[in-house]
């Protein structure tokens, strides 16, 4: 089952500390920051929760060209993503914590954008899912006609869920709920109250209405009668950040595997109850990839290849963590396709240059899993590597066909290949596709396994034999 994500994509930045005295400028506390990280937030928090719930995600947005957006694509890493140009800054909310509490929340690049476009991938990537979670945060990607159609269509044949935004788009006809919270369905609507709203909305939109209740849980209205309350446990928190998210995940999920609206928002309820209890979004850097302002991320959601090393994952310049990524979101957002093929790559040769080289020709661009040294070190013995990992990376970074190398540190690569998801995996050998271990993977996206030739006697084991024997 597949879940599409589809909404406004943000970059959270929290900045945690402790606050013992007050500014002699003026009567406010003085945070002494003790961590500082950046983790995706908007949409992109939906879809990372549900990746991280073990479901196939695929995240359809828009994302702008500057520093922070480097860093949001980073907090992504893991997740498919189908996405376009925004052609605005990527919005940052920084959240200030002191002491378990929170003090403030600063927001930049948040001015109203134009209506963004949609390129081919997103749309099909709606077409194509099993059930669809729409995050609307009020950047106009909701606006788009084409979005708007896809959306329509897709609620034709599976559920689509919607959480609303004051300052975002209606919701299409057709949904499977509407999840707006209670100060959200008092500003849509004209009554006084969230029951009043909720039968308002149901009656405006044309689907069914759960209003988020915060701890007095949900109210549930089908558009007609006087709608049903769904209680909360009680919790103790402070800060409800990201329970709404936590609660539109649920909700999805228990719609696509045939549960009934009433009990998939009970069971949503409970989700987002047990995610505050467990600490909300102060505590995601236990599950979720988070960055930190020396720019590498924190491990490790589900399918996570591994924490890079030193030069571990890099581009052609070598100029960091997020190329990969970076790297991937423009071939994709261009409709192009991704290459990957692995290896340990020990004393690269002329055989791995042709098999490279071959492997670039099939697509728009070559992403490279390679072996970490101690990976390599359990299959080939202590005497291997003999070039260390930083060394093998920087050596295929040189090469005019290779676009990125992701630095992996399992014994196969099928946990890095679940992050990339490339379309075609190529292997050099004299065997068939179908024989690759890899290759019903690779088939479970759509993708293919493809063969190039092997070049006998150009091997790094001969090569090493025939040093050893020099001087």
């Amino acid at each position: 089952m597949t879940i599409a994500v589809v909404g406004d994509l943000l970059l959270d930045h929290d900045l945690v500390g402790e606050a013992t005295r007050l500014s002699p400028d003026a009567p406010v506390p003085v945070v002494d920051v003790d961590d500082s990280t950046y983790r995706a937030g908007g949409a992109g928090l939906v879809a990372r929760m549900l990746a991280a719930d073990g479901h196939d995600v695929v995240l359809v947005g828009v994302t702008g060209d500057d520093a922070p957006a480097g860093r949001l694509r980073e907090a992504l890493r893991g997740i498919r993503l189908a996405t376009g140009p925004s052609g605005a800054p990527t919005p940052v909310k920084t959240r200030i914590r002191a002491s378990g509490q929170a003090v403030v929340r600063v927001d930049e690049g948040c001015a109203r954008p134009g209506v963004p476009g949609a390129t081919p991938r997103m749309l099909e990537a709606i077409a194509s899912a099993d059930a669809v979670v729409v995050a609307d945060y009020g950047r106009r990607l909701l606006e788009n006609d084409d979005v708007r159609d896809a959306l329509e269509a897709a609620a034709t044949r599976v559920p689509v869920v919607w959480d609303p935004h004051p300052s975002g788009a209606a919701p299409v006809r057709g949904l499977a709920a509407a999840t707006p919270n209670q100060a959200e369905a008092l500003a849509f609507g004209s009554a006084g109250d969230a029951a009043g709203a909720a039968t308002e909305l149901a009656g405006r939109w044309g689907c069914p209405v759960v209003v988020t209740l915060g701890r007095h849980g949900a109210l549930l209205h089908h558009g007609t009668g006087s709608g049903q309350r769904i209680p909360a446990p009680v919790i103790g928190t402070t800060d409800p950040c990201g329970a709404g998210d936590r609660f539109v995940a649920s909700l999805a999920v228990g719609l696509a595997t045939g549960a009934a609206l009433q009990d998939a928002a009970q069971e949503a309820v409970q989700v987002a109850a047990r995610f505050l209890a467990d600490g909300g979004v102060s505590a995601l850097h236990r599950q979720f990839p988070v960055v930190t302002d020396a720019g590498s991320a924190t491990p490790s959601a589900p399918h996570d290849a591994g924490t890079p090393g030193p030069g571990g994952t890099q581009g052609p310049g070598g100029t960091g963590a997020a190329d990969v990524w970076e790297t991937l979101a423009q071939v994709r957002a261009a409709g192009g396709t991704v290459v990957a093929t692995g290896g340990c790559f020990d004393l690269i040769h002329a055989g791995h240059a042709r098999t490279l080289q071959a492997a670039r020709a099939l697509g728009d661009c070559l992403v490279v899993l390679l072996n970490s040294d101690d990976s390599v070190r359990r299959l080939k013995g202590a005497g291997r590597p003999i070039i260390s990992a930083h060394d093998r990376s920087e050596l295929l970074s040189a090469l005019g066909c290779v676009d990125a190398v992701l630095l992996f540190e399992d014994d196969t690569p099928v946990n890095a290949l679940e992050q990339v998801r490339p379309d075609i995996w190529v292997k050099g050998g004299d065997y068939e596709a179908a024989e690759l271990p890899e290759t019903p993977l690779i088939a479970s996206w759509g993708g293919r396994s493809v063969i190039v030739p092997y070049h006998v006697a150009r091997s790094t084991t001969s090569l090493a034999a025939a040093l050893a024997k020099v001087g």
